[in-house]
């Protein structure tokens, strides 16, 4: 039998009611008091307090029927806003999204240095000045969550990010003693993976995110909760060797799948073969368009390997939803059905495959998510994907 004190009943309450007018959307006392089987005085009374806290609005509806007009309650958006940062070699991105997770501005600043420091001062430098334009709002700025693309340990120190070749380095202290806001880090394609779950795939308990950028990420949705393992380090599926004897990898190992299967090494490879220094998406998009041999049998190759290490990843966790977070996916005609032919073996169960339709953005979309949960208090979210 579970038990705890009033103190302890009361949140458990309160975050069941948060969580259910985030889901809904807009919902009355009374049905309120139905789908979370909580007395009607328990509800008005946490209502009532929520109201006086900023963090609930009432809106009375309009409507032609005999009776009294419902009050409906909502979530206020614009009591706070949170933001999300995806901290990645060559680019920071930011996202300052209100509290369902609707994104009020976006900024990209370009960085040509690996220099803590310099980075650091970036840092503090651009939060300031969303610190500063959201003074006025009751909660300000209520939360920040910073996506790297590298191991996190458990308490949130960054053990080793191989682009910028960081170890053992505090970046959460360091913002938090310039910064009096609550700040989180989290690997970047957990990040992602939490994207998928709070905007896209609210029935999904069990959702694996494989991001294929700069290298390649693999992020893990248990029973709706992370899977880190032991120290934190879990999802460094890049590092899976596909190719015995292979590319020499920055891990030390040979033949690591993001050797060959992500988006940086296929970008490489075919700004070589078409000698394009500068190559962009809008390249490879018109060599689509034209059905260039050369570029259909460099995807192809990628589309090899690319399922080599998603079979090997359905085998081990028998995922209900798997996730490819790629742009070139997304611009390869039929990459879906290419992969699943792939997928051939009698013992792989994964109900459905697909390519993320939140796109490059999942990264900071997942962060503003995450730090929506925790300043909200709410075990899951259940947001809508705008635009």
């Amino acid at each position: 039998m579970v038990t705890g004190d009033a103190a302890y009943i009361k949140k458990i309450n309160r975050s069941l009611i948060i969580s259910e007018i985030v889901k809904e959307g807009m919902i009355s006392r009374a049905d309120l008091s139905k789908v979370t089987a909580l007395t009607r005085a328990t509800v008005s009374a946490q209502v009532a307090d929520l109201i006086d806290e900023g963090l609930l609005v009432e809106t009375q509806l309009e409507h032609n029927s005999v009776g009294r007009k419902p009050i409906m309650l909502s979530l206020n958006r614009q009591a706070g806003y949170v933001i999300g940062i995806d901290l990645d070699y060559g680019e920071i991105s930011f996202t300052l999204s209100d509290l369902i997770g609707v994104p009020v501005s976006s900024t990209v600043i370009e960085i040509n240095t690996t220099d803590y420091s310099e980075i650091l001062r970036l840092l503090i430098e651009q939060i300031n000045k969303y610190k500063e334009g959201f003074i006025e709002s009751r909660y300000g700025i209520a939360g920040i969550v910073i996506g790297i693309h590298g191991l996190i340990s458990k308490d949130e120190v960054i053990h080793y990010v191989p682009r910028f070749q960081w170890h053992n380095i505090n970046l959460k202290q360091d913002l938090e003693k310039e910064i009096d806001i609550a700040i989180s880090l989290e690997n970047n394609a957990n990040l992602c993976s939490f994207a998928e779950r709070v905007f896209a795939h609210h029935d999904t308990d069990n959702l694996l995110c494989v991001t294929l950028y700069s290298g390649i990420g693999l992020g893990m949705m248990m029973n709706s909760e992370f899977f880190r393992g032991n120290d934190g380090y879990a999802g460094e599926i890049g590092h899976m060797i596909v190719e015995p004897r292979g590319k020499q990898c920055e891990c030390g190992n040979k033949g690591c799948w993001e050797k060959y299967a992500s988006e940086s090494i296929i970008l490489k490879l075919l700004a070589e073969k078409k000698e394009v220094k500068s190559l962009t998406y809008e390249h490879i998009q018109s060599w689509f368009d034209e059905g260039d041999k050369v570029v259909y049998e460099q995807m192809e190759e990628f589309i090899y390997y690319l399922s080599i290490g998603l079979n090997n990843i359905i085998n081990m966790y028998n995922p209900d939803v798997l996730v490819l977070d790629s742009e070139l996916l997304r611009m390869f005609p039929e990459s879906v059905n290419k992969i699943n032919k792939n997928l051939n073996s009698s013992i792989s169960h994964y109900r459905e495959l697909l390519i993320s339709s939140i796109g490059n953005s999942a990264c900071s979309m997942g962060a503003c998510a995450l730090a929506i949960k925790q300043f909200l208090d709410v075990p899951m979210l259940n947001l809508p994907l705008e635009g």
